[in-house]
């Protein structure tokens, strides 16, 4: 009996051995297999600063009826607004990086050896570029740094635009200035009017070149201020191609988590408004269209660095255009 019962302990004292050292393995191999935690900014080879996006959620398109905005805005017919609704929620389930600014031609140039824009000028954006010029431009530069870049979806680049804000900019709902009969008045004196010139202490020309202050020209990137998250001129300057087919309707029935646009649409998703635009078209919202071989001297565009910096693999199905 004795014999019995040392054999049964040893079996078990070997068994809870096997699963002790099981147990280690498994915790190794997880702290191993764990993510790092992204850097908040990295730079890259030429020069192209990123900052880090969070996952979360937020409500696309405008909060705004179309004909609420017509009169926001009164020499804009309702139509002009109508892809913006319904506005809907919209989950980003994964952190990603997004250029700091838009690709400058020194940048441009230095990964594919070529610069069409009109307005010349190493720290000024890029224009004149075609959307099948800016994802060769990402695959070029996926293939130089060994990690994926392209370009982002339009549920990307408006989260990022919005750096959690609800309102139709990132400072508020009023792009102008105050008028100078507003300005004069004395804030102590109750006059509502006067409350208002000095609480809209921020303008649109704060934040972006557009036809009120551009003089019809593009401008070297991050002269204005940034949005909460760090990233400049997302208004005006210059459009940004976004990864996307544009479909007029697509809010209608878009997923909630990471849209990347409809299968096939009438051109490609265009976001930001530029230097020769109005106030109205450089709002957070805002959606415009532009044929993918077109190049157009108002527009540009800027990068999203995938996380985690996974190197791309040859035959992946379309990492880079957001949305094909």
């Amino acid at each position: 009996m004795e014999s019995i019962c040392g054999e049964r302990t040893t079996a078990m004292s070997r068994v809870f051995r096997i699963f002790a050292l099981v147990s280690v393995i498994v915790s190794l191999n997880t702290v191993n297999s764990a993510e790092p935690e992204p850097p908040d900014t990295f730079t890259n080879s030429v020069g192209m600063e990123f900052q880090l996006i969070p996952a979360g959620e937020f409500m696309m398109g405008s909060a705004e009826s179309a004909e609420e905005l017509a009169e926001a805005f009164p020499h804009t017919p309702p139509t002009a607004f109508e892809d913006e609704l319904p506005q809907h929620r919209v989950r980003i389930t994964k952190p990603f990086y997004l250029g700091v600014t838009e690709v400058t031609q020194a940048q441009y140039r230095a990964v594919v050896n070529a610069n069409l824009s009109q307005f010349e000028g190493g720290t000024r954006p890029v224009e004149t570029v075609s959307w099948d010029e800016a994802v060769a431009f990402c695959e070029k530069l996926s293939a130089n740094e060994g990690r994926v870049y392209r370009l982002p979806t339009e549920a990307e680049w408006e989260y990022a635009c919005r750096a959690g804000t609800t309102t139709r900019y990132c400072f508020g709902d009023d792009p102008l200035p105050q008028d100078e009969d507003a300005e004069t008045l004395d804030s102590e004196s109750g006059n509502e009017k006067a409350e208002q010139a000095v609480e809209n202490e921020e303008c649109l020309g704060d934040y972006a070149w557009y036809e009120g202050n551009s003089e019809m020209t593009t401008h070297e990137v991050a002269q204005k201020k940034p949005n909460a998250w760090g990233l400049y001129d997302m208004y005006g300057n210059v459009w940004e191609w976004c990864g996307d087919w544009y479909g007029k309707e697509y809010y209608a029935s878009s997923p909630e988590g990471d849209p990347a646009g409809p299968d096939i649409g009438g051109g490609r998703v265009t976001r930001g408004g530029s230097y020769s635009g109005a106030a109205w078209g450089c709002r957070s919202s805002l959606r415009s269209r532009t044929e993918p071989a077109v190049r157009l001297g108002h527009l540009g565009f800027r990068v999203v660095a995938v996380w985690p910096a996974e190197p791309l693999i040859p035959g992946d199905a379309d990492p880079l255009s957001g949305g094909e």
